[in-house]
């Protein structure tokens, strides 16, 4: 999983450090809030529903000393479907590869059977000799006051072996520039991997296909977040609008949402469309940021049942 690294090292540092940190934790604890905090742009979305992340997103942060690379992973859970099972098997094996692991806790919840199932896991991944550094981390800390997050840290050192505890707020920034410091010591010495600049190494259509889930995901009853699919179909320039007349060039972008029942459609594409005209003039802004082009978004719902335990769908959706 590492890239060639980046030809600037006579900008840099004798000790610039460098490495991979994968950010794990049950769903909904705040892995992708920390992650765009920590990066300081949006480059992982983010919901109140919980198995928001399908994909690993990988953000980059900048330093002249340093540079650490962000894995966002899909929430480690006890899977219920295949897709939970391919999910689980992807942080995994992410966490056999990296140089440091962030383990959120969120603050504003009592840790759980999730967590400890998370904490053994990773406790199996040091006895198999990996001895990857663990830093515990209390997200969401300006959610409590201070004797609540007090007994939340306790709770967490009483969970497992870390290297280190930090509470951070993603939301406020409390303690994530100290989240970076800690992050650094626990990489190791090497150039840069990524060029100056560059933020995450996600194609076009996934980040696009990401803005689109988050947007269909808001105010949306429970179920749909684990039954909602997001594929690209295309991202081409419209004939004759490629910004040589002095109009402003402009994408079409064609998305396909899928669902596993007929009732889930109605439920994104609301009474008269309307659910699905206010999901396409959200998600358009964040993909016109992101291609930095005005774009035409053609969003069409399908239903592919029970598309989370067949195998040969979850193929064709990217799983």
């Amino acid at each position: 999983m590492t890239p060639q690294p980046a030809d600037r090292t006579a900008e840099q540092p004798a000790e610039h450090r460098s490495g991979f940190v994968c950010i794990v934790g049950r769903p909904n604890a705040g892995k992708s809030t920390l992650t765009n905090a920590l990066v300081g742009e949006k480059v992982a979305i983010t919901s109140g529903r919980p198995q928001t992340t399908r994909h690993v997103i990988r953000g980059v942060v900048h330093r002249p000393d340093a540079q650490l690379v962000l894995v966002d992973t899909p929430g480690l859970h006890r899977p219920r479907t295949l897709l939970g099972e391919r999910l689980n098997d992807l942080v995994m094996a992410t966490l056999g590869e990296v140089d440091a692991v962030v383990f959120c806790l969120p603050a504003d919840q009592r840790v759980g059977p999730g967590d400890r199932f998370i904490a053994e896991s990773l406790a199996q991944l040091r006895r198999g000799g990996a001895g990857t550094p663990v830093v515990a981390v209390a997200t969401k800390a300006d959610l409590v006051g201070r004797e609540r997050l007090a007994e939340h840290l306790v709770a967490i050192d009483q969970l497992g072996e870390w290297d280190e505890i930090v509470p951070v707020s993603a939301v406020d920034g409390f303690q994530v520039d100290t989240l970076v410091d800690v992050l650094v010591r626990h990489v190791p010495p090497g150039p840069a991997l990524y060029p100056a600049g560059e933020l995450t190494d996600e194609p076009e259509a996934v980040m696009v296909a990401e803005l689109v889930r988050e947007a269909a995901l808001e105010g949306v009853r429970d179920e749909l977040p684990h039954s909602l699919a997001v594929v690209v179909e295309e991202i081409v320039p419209r004939e004759g609008r490629d910004g040589s007349d002095g109009r402003a060039p402009l994408l079409d972008v064609r998305v396909n949402l899928f669902v596993e029942r007929d009732s889930q459609k109605g439920i994104v594409i609301g009474r008269g469309g309307s659910r699905l005209r206010e999901v396409g003039t959200t998600a358009r802004r964040g993909i016109e940021a992101l291609l930095g082009s005005k774009v035409n978004l053609d969003l069409h719902v399908k239903v592919a049942r029970d598309w989370q335990r067949d195998p040969k769908q979850l193929g064709r959706l990217g799983f």
